[in-house]
């Protein structure tokens, strides 16, 4: 883990570059398929999703949630991804989401730094790699 500044032009940059972009989510994308199948299920998204632990602790502590309101959580994520409704993610639908869920984190950052700790192999933290490579060139 690292802590990084960006700020939403950062993501949005990022998204503009649609190859940086898409070799990057299938690159994430084929890690998580860990059964080579071409498709995310439920329990291959989980593990994602549950790595992440962002309903298990509250500013970084770590807090104990009803396993039932986390199973909740954890299948509406899946289905939002899952635009299909055939209990499975293939690549685009991975893509189209990330693409959306980054959006949603740059609007909601705006333009001004943000300070965030990231984890090294996360999208953001390429992303932020990717922006640092441009400004040294």
């Amino acid at each position: 883990m690292s802590v990084e500044i960006l700020d939403g032009a950062t993501i949005v940059s990022f998204l503009e570059d649609e190859e940086a972009f898409n070799l990057i989510v299938q690159d994430r994308f084929a890690h998580l398929d860990t059964d080579n199948d071409g498709l995310l299920s439920y329990t291959e998204m989980l593990k994602e999703l549950q790595s992440l632990r962002v309903f298990e602790t509250h500013f970084g502590i770590d807090v104990q949630r009803d396993p039932h309101e986390l199973a909740q959580v954890y299948e509406s994520l899946f289905l939002q991804f899952d635009h299909n409704l055939n209990g499975t993610i293939d690549l685009e639908e991975f893509k189209e989401e990330t693409k959306q869920m980054l959006l949603a984190m740059a609007d909601g950052m705006g333009f001004l730094p943000v300070q965030m700790v990231l984890e090294e192999d996360s999208i953001l933290k390429k992303a932020v790699q990717r922006e640092s490579n441009i400004a040294a060139a």
